[in-house]
């Protein structure tokens, strides 16, 4: 995933799912397999809901 799309992914979690810009911060530090991971590590520490992570994905296969 490139910069740009990283930034979409960010931006669209940020505006549209209203998660926390600290939650995405933490979810960045933690994950290692690539910004595609960033949704599971977000719903991994309770970050996100499981309502979240699917838009995220529906998103995800837009995108």
């Amino acid at each position: 995933m490139n910069s740009s799309h990283q930034t979409r992914l960010i931006n669209f979690l940020r505006e549209d799912l209203a998660v926390p810009a600290d939650a995405i911060a933490v979810g960045l530090r933690h994950h290692d397999q690539g910004v595609s991971f960033l949704p599971m590590v977000l719903w991994q520490y309770g970050l996100i809901t499981l309502e979240q992570l699917d838009k995220i994905f529906d998103w995800m296969e837009t995108a």
